[in-house]
């Protein structure tokens, strides 16, 4: 059951800009002055592949220098030049390359690519002004007659994943639940298969991978099973050894791997899944080895041992802990970055990764962007009322906005600036999970529920 409800968060602070009528006009009447030689002569017209390859260099070079909602005004400056340049708008090849370069997506979804390109670019709006519909779900609706028999300390969402037409929760029970994100029901609900558990939490799930219609869940015992949003029945890929691998304590991936962070045994942290072929293709690193004894509690009793992420444009994953930090190339199957210690605390529920940047936020609430490949500093901001670890903290990011959920409230900050931009209206008690792609924002509370922003929805 739920019940979407228009929200506007009020941000603290935002700023547009577009050029001025007299720029405009000067432009104008420096590109129209050949227009007057084209009635004399042909060789004036400039031919429609150069002026494609302009506007599309102007959209990108705007989008690099000053964000990708700067890149939709300055095009549109190069199409109010004169009616040839005004027919290039019209070129369904121009809107799917600058999809694929300023948004980084390659699937339609919308009738044309340049409703495509509108789409994104409202949408990249609405997470800059807060303006999206809020939903409540929860997770028992239309989940059977589990109810009764399932403890409220089992309903626990631990993490989510999201992909366009679904959210996919992991619960302390083992089980995911999966939601539809246009009618906002649930669809599914998949069980892990029975085995001798090792500890209370032995089955409560540590990661989803959803892509392609596919959910590929992981639990803290090392099990990893496989099932489909529109097909029956759940498939068990990989039985987990705990007594040789230690306890799969994070999970990530994507469509070509499929990445297992493990702490209780020496020198086996990182597992490596060919997602086609579904076999183990490496295991090996000591990143968690320090941390073998929280590994062993993770399976009695909730642990932040150390989170994983992947940068699949990268073919990157990045492993953290709450120490150390390591960088592995996924096409070599080597780190990039080896094993390093850090000097100040990070938060481990705050690591997150969008494309080819990442975050972290430490201990004293100091929160960085940075890039996967050259750990090159993006933005840096301040999660005020947050010292030392006193307060619970959990963070995640798209590619424009940061979310950080800290005295039950959801605060936004800028990816590219680091400015704090507002915070969601509606208040979120106890939550235990945080997600975000580029048009929804996930949040899971102790008490079952699930918190949901379309930002795409106006």
């Amino acid at each position: 059951m739920s019940s979407p409800t228009p929200s506007s968060s009020s941000s603290s602070s935002g700023s547009s800009s577009d050029g001025s009528d007299g720029a405009g006009t000067g432009t104008r009447e420096e590109f129209e002055r050949p227009s007057s030689s084209r009635q004399r002569s042909d060789d004036g017209v400039w031919p429609e592949p150069f002026i494609e390859a302009l506007a599309y260099q102007v959209a990108t070079d705007a989008a690099r220098t000053h964000g990708r909602l700067a890149a939709g005004p300055a095009i549109a400056i190069v199409f109010q030049v004169c009616s040839t340049w005004a027919a290039i708008s019209r070129s369904e090849h121009l809107w799917e390359r600058l999809i694929r370069e300023i948004w980084a997506r390659d699937v339609l979804i919308h009738a044309t690519w340049h409703d495509e390109y509108i789409f994104r670019h409202v949408t990249a709006s609405n997470f800059q002004s807060g303006r999206a519909e809020y939903t409540l779900l929860h997770a028992l609706n239309g989940d059977g007659g589990d109810a009764a028999n399932v403890n409220n300390d089992r309903l626990i969402c631990r993490c989510v994943a999201l992909s366009e037409f679904h959210v996919a929760c992991g619960f302390e029970d083992g089980a995911v639940r999966l939601f539809d994100l246009t009618t906002r029901v649930h669809v599914s609900t998949f069980h892990p298969l029975p085995r001798p558990r090792l500890g209370q939490r032995s089955q409560a799930v540590s990661g989803i991978i959803l892509v392609d219609g596919t959910v590929v869940f992981a639990s803290i015992i090392g099990d990893v099973h496989v099932a489909f949003v529109h097909g029956n029945g759940v498939r068990r890929v990989q039985f987990g050894d705990v007594v040789n691998d230690g306890a799969l304590v994070s999970f990530s991936g994507c469509r070509r791997w499929w990445v297992g962070l493990f702490a209780g045994a020496q020198g086996r942290s990182i597992h490596v899944w060919d997602g086609q072929t579904e076999n183990l293709v490496f295991d090996g690193r000591s990143l968690t080895d320090s941390d073998a004894l929280q590994g062993w509690r993770a399976l009695v009793q909730f642990e932040s041992v150390g989170r994983v992420r992947v940068s699949s444009g990268l073919g990157a994953v990045l492993a953290h802990t709450s120490v150390r930090v390591m960088l592995f190339d996924l096409d070599r199957m080597e780190p990039i970055l080896v094993e390093r210690e850090l000097r100040t605390r990070v938060t481990v529920e705050s690591v997150d990764v969008a494309g080819v940047l990442f975050l972290v936020v430490d201990s004293r609430g100091v929160g960085r962007v940075r890039r996967v490949d050259s750990f090159e500093r993006v933005s840096r901001f301040r999660v005020r009322g947050v010292d030392e670890g006193e307060e619970p903290l959990i963070a995640c990011m798209n590619t424009g906005c940061v979310f950080v959920w800290a005295q039950s409230e959801i605060r936004v900050w800028s990816v590219d600036h680091g400015v704090r931009l507002y915070s969601l209206e509606e208040r979120v008690d106890e939550a235990t999970a945080l997600a975000a792609d580029e048009r929804h924002l996930v949040a899971c509370s102790s008490d079952g529920s699930i918190h949901l922003w379309d930002f795409g929805a106006f």
